[in-house]
């Protein structure tokens, strides 16, 4: 996704979730409308936010209100966590592994995904969930994975670290880094 999308995507979830809360600001009376007022140009607007009684609707109407609201909410917290989550970092989605004219060949990141979480599981960790981020023309490549409870923890992501990296290098991929964080035992 590219930069503009992204600016597009972070700037419509801010204002999912901006404009409901100003709206019960603006209801519940902690704003007058007048304010408001003075910097939107919108009394006729503003004004019947200002006068919705919440009384007058009826139980059915408010609990719809409630859901809407609550997945509008939602949908833009998905929409926000998904931008800042990958704040600052490159998502890739494939690389050229040989240019030679020819002979070019890529490799899509889901690819590189799949690779990763095989080498995981083929030394003993379980449960691996690989994300990747690139810099220049290699990746860096995050995994998190669960160790059985009667293996060493260092060990294991060691291990693992190490498979990654010589799986990917096998390949041809190119890789930068990686990282391996052990989020718990296995059950």
């Amino acid at each position: 996704m590219n930069a503009f999308n992204r600016l597009v995507l972070l700037v419509l979830s801010l204002l999912l979730l901006a404009v409901p809360v100003l709206f019960l600001v603006i209801n519940w009376g902690f704003v007058p409308a007048d304010v408001i007022d003075q910097y939107t140009r919108y009394r006729a607007a503003v004004g019947a936010l200002g006068n919705v009684s919440t009384s007058s609707l009826s139980t059915g109407v408010r609990t719809v209100i409630a859901i809407v609201g609550a997945l509008v909410a939602l949908i833009a917290l998905i929409f926000l966590l998904r931008e800042l989550g990958t704040l600052g970092r490159r998502v890739s989605r494939s690389t050229v592994m040989d240019p030679t004219p020819g002979r070019e060949t890529v490799i899509t990141a889901n690819a590189v995904k799949t690779l990763a979480e095989s080498a995981a599981r083929e030394v003993g960790a379980e449960s691996p969930s690989a994300s990747l981020t690139s810099k220049k023309a290699s990746y860096v490549v995050s995994t998190g994975i669960q160790v059985p409870h009667t293996d060493n923890y260092a060990e294991t992501a060691a291990r693992t670290r190490e498979n990654i990296r010589k799986v990917l290098g096998d390949q041809g991929v190119p890789v930068r880094d990686v990282e391996v964080t052990v989020r718990g035992t296995s059950t």
